[in-house]
């Protein structure tokens, strides 16, 4: 019995984890293919995996783009943002939009939509 579990877990891991191989195949290929080594070949596949994210990360850095956001603000929102697939970029967006609707400016914009982020689950 504990060892139908063990491989049930191991298939459903392996299962969850084919997209994440997928990309990093297809990065590691295309690193092959321009002939890349050492730190440029790390960083190149390090990058091309970070992009295999999908539009949830490509969500995220428009965010804080919008945001304006530089340095540690920008990189721990963008590190938020893609933990939770995109989910709080959307959700603020949605409040953004709500923030404008309601021509909510300043402190009682930020209010606004930090509460309505919150709510929404984000």
């Amino acid at each position: 019995m504990k060892l139908a579990m063990s491989l049930c877990a191991l298939a459903i891991a392996a299962f969850a984890a084919t997209p994440a191989l997928a990309a990093n195949a297809a990065c590691e290929k295309q690193a092959d293919e321009k002939k890349l080594a050492g730190a440029a070949r790390t960083s190149f596949v390090t990058k091309c995996e970070k992009d295999a994210g999908g539009a949830g990360a490509a969500a995220c850095e428009k965010m804080a783009d919008d945001k304006k956001l530089a340095g540690a603000a920008r990189n721990s929102f963008v590190t938020k943002c893609e933990k939770d697939g995109g989910k709080s970029a959307s959700a603020a967006a949605a409040c953004d939009k709500q923030a404008d609707d309601k021509k909510l400016a300043g402190a009682a914009r930020t209010s606004f939509t930090k509460k309505c982020v919150a709510d929404a689950g984000g």
